[in-house]
């Protein structure tokens, strides 16, 4: 029985007395509670219809707010895109370079890029991890340091070794910029530019403005994937393929 026709049946009941009517609040109340106490399926049906209805909501509403800044998403000159440049499917991704979640599914994007050359990903950076302090910090120079890196050819290189470092701090940001022949106080100086404060910035309040709340999180079409949910964006790239969805203009 789904939801609406059990929670009605069952209130119906528990209302209906001698002449139809309820004569007294507080024992109509005691029935309904008796009732969900032994019935407690009810409530967790509830909740599931709850969860989906806010779900499809979030999803219609991400939907509509990936259509009104496709450009935004997809062709910022200010971002790094891999992959085949001219790939007929976009892939955007929202990350983290202190994300366990984004660490664990980047050995699975190169996979993915591999196996499909007609995938277009755009890198998105979003720092929203805070230091021990509750400022964000590190995730924010990270993301600085690998821009800094792109104004010198040298993004993929250095995104791949920041990912690849489970504990990343200061040090380790410095010695990845170094091993990857950068200058670390140059970089910095660099990351620290207005236009990249900008570029940050502008990221930041897309991914605020179509709903993303944690990383990673991948769009493909009009669909968010939140989290690392690889098979998902597999799918999300086949139904994109066959709808041969193109970058916005």
């Amino acid at each position: 029985m789904r939801l609406p026709t059990l929670l009605l049946t069952a209130v119906s009941c528990l209302a209906l007395t001698g002449c139809g009517m309820v004569q007294n609040e507080k024992a109509f109340g005691d029935r309904v509670r008796a009732y969900l106490i032994t019935h407690p399926e009810v409530i967790e049906e509830a909740i599931n219809k709850l969860q989906e209805k806010q779900a499809a909501e979030a999803s219609q509403l991400a939907q509509s707010k990936i259509a009104e800044n496709r450009k935004a998403l997809e062709q910022d000159p200010r971002d790094y895109v891999g992959g085949n440049p001219k790939g007929t499917v976009t892939v955007v991704e929202f990350f983290d370079y202190r994300c366990g979640y984004c660490k664990a599914a980047q050995p699975q994007v190169v996979e993915l890029l591999k196996a499909n050359p007609d995938v277009r990903f755009v890198f998105k950076e979003f720092p929203i991890l805070p230091d021990r302090d509750g400022k964000l910090g590190v995730s924010l120079r990270a993301a600085r340091s690998a821009l800094a890196a792109g104004a010198q050819g040298k993004y993929g290189a250095v995104h791949e070794d920041l990912m690849a470092e489970k504990a990343l701090d200061d040090a380790t940001i410095a010695k990845i910029l170094t091993a990857n022949g950068l200058d670390p106080a140059a970089a910095k100086s660099a990351g620290e530019a207005d236009k990249v404060t900008e570029h940050l910035t502008a990221v930041h309040n897309l991914g605020l403005a179509i709903g993303i709340q944690g990383t990673p999180a991948f769009i493909v079409g009009d669909q968010l994937i939140p989290g690392a949910d690889m098979e998902a964006l597999k799918r999300a790239i086949e139904i994109a393929r066959a709808k041969q969805i193109k970058p916005a203009a």
